[in-house]
């Protein structure tokens, strides 16, 4: 058990290389998803690189809480109100319909003109006129597909989002390259922020979006590492001797929690980024690792196995309060909180694997989401709608998703290789 508990921090699982996009399939969504019909956007100009509607109709359908109308079934491609017939799309079971229509605009851009309409109602919802350009268009389609899914189910979007995560080539006997990948939130337009010869793990955003932590090997023993996103530019923060790993930001950014063996055993140590100066919050002889943050930045959650098992705690930083908050099963590890910090997600182990689950800590209940039997590394969407997580299929290591109801399920498979240690970003300026 501790060697799995530490395996999080120190080993990368041996893979091949993923060059192509990851690919969402939608493998289970809501009992009863809203019909939606999403029309080919209206644009009379050469071809376009990107079909906008088409990508707005698929983050919608990834999302396991509608069910979209093919474009073949659809009676009639409106561009604007007075050319769409209720009845019709009411006859062809749409609950909401999309039409939209793109326009040249000054300096290259383009200007997206969207709709969003009740069917049932015979209402305009939501209307919304976008700009972007050529190169940009999948982030207009994101930015509307959160529009749309905002005004239909009360919940903030997250297809604008971006996840990042590590693969690894095998270029020869004990010889791997690997990769820390960056991709839209549907896998799409991936590119690689560090490649190295050793591996790369516990990659975590910085709450605005503007920075990576993560622990490399490259210097031959575990360091952790600050990247800019924007500059390319990284720093080395720590490098003492043993374990430097989990690196956890602060809600403020400010600070990083860290896992420390310096001092001999596995240790939670807070670090202050502006002055370098490093605090000790955790003193025991067992192994405390995976440190998170609540929301309020107040306190610290982490596993360790002080009570015989691996376990979550609390802590309260300013009086130093711990509490156990998980007690269900003898293992629990890796949580990670909503942002609202009801919520806890883990890796839990019953009699058949290690699995995702949720506990609500209001009320105490724990929910096993999966049934996989290999699921680790759990991440929360920003709008708390779903976990990703990696798990094993065919063999290989892919990503995987399920809502906190365990209603909706993906997995996000690629046509050669294995995907680790996903995190999703916040919301994005």
């Amino acid at each position: 058990m501790i060697k799995r508990l530490l395996a999080g921090v120190l080993l990368l699982v041996s893979a091949l290389a993923v060059r192509a996009e990851l690919v969402v399939e939608v493998t289970q969504g809501v009992d009863a998803p809203t019909p939606v019909a999403v029309v080919p956007f209206g644009w009379d100009g050469e071809v376009l690189s990107e079909d906008v509607a088409k990508i707005v109709s698929d983050d919608l359908g990834r999302s396991g809480f509608f069910s979209m109308m093919k474009r073949e079934s659809m009676l009639s491609a409106p561009r604007s109100r007075d050319q769409v017939f209720f009845r019709d799309w009411r006859i062809s079971g749409s609950d909401y319909l999309v039409i939209g229509r793109l326009q040249p605009a000054a300096n290259g851009q383009i200007t997206a003109t969207v709709e969003l309409y009740d069917v049932l109602k015979e209402r305009q919802v939501w209307a919304e006129t976008v700009n972007g350009n050529r190169n940009n268009l999948r982030d207009v389609a994101h930015y509307i597909a959160d529009q749309i899914f905002q005004q239909i189910t009360g919940i903030k979007g997250a297809f604008s989002t971006r996840i990042v995560y590590v693969t690894a080539e095998m270029l020869g006997k004990d010889k791997y390259r690997y990769r820390l990948q960056m991709a839209d939130s549907d896998g799409a337009r991936p590119r690689t922020i560090l490649e190295s010869k050793e591996p790369i793990l516990s990659p975590t955003w910085s709450k605005d979006g503007s920075k990576l932590a993560y622990v490399s090997f490259e210097s031959t023993r575990p360091s952790i590492y600050v990247q800019h996103l924007a500059t390319g530019q990284r720093q080395r923060i720590q490098s003492f001797k043993g374990l430097n790993g989990a690196p956890a930001w602060s809600p403020q950014g400010d600070r990083l929690a860290l896992v420390l063996s310096k001092d001999g055993n596995p240790e939670i140590y807070i670090l202050t980024l502006a002055t370098g100066q490093l605090e000790r919050v955790t003193r025991h002889y067992g192994i405390d690792t995976e440190p998170t943050w609540a929301p309020d930045g107040e306190s610290l959650l982490f596993t360790s196995d002080r009570g015989g098992m691996p376990q979550i705690y609390s802590l309260h930083l300013p009086t130093k309060n711990l509490k156990r908050l998980t007690f269900e099963g003898k293992y629990n590890s890796r949580g990670r909180l909503t942002q609202d910090g009801r919520f806890l997600s883990m890796v839990h182990q019953d009699a058949s694997g290690f699995h995702i689950a949720v506990q609500d800590l209001k009320t105490g209940r724990l929910d096993i989401l999966t049934s996989t039997g290999l699921d680790e590394s759990p991440t929360i969407a920003p709008n708390g709608s779903i976990i990703l997580y990696a798990t094993k299929k065919g063999g290989r290591g892919v990503l995987a998703g399920v809502s906190l109801d365990g209603r909706v399920r993906f997995t996000m498979p690629n046509t050669q290789g294995d995907v680790r240690e996903p995190a999703w970003s916040p919301f994005l300026q």
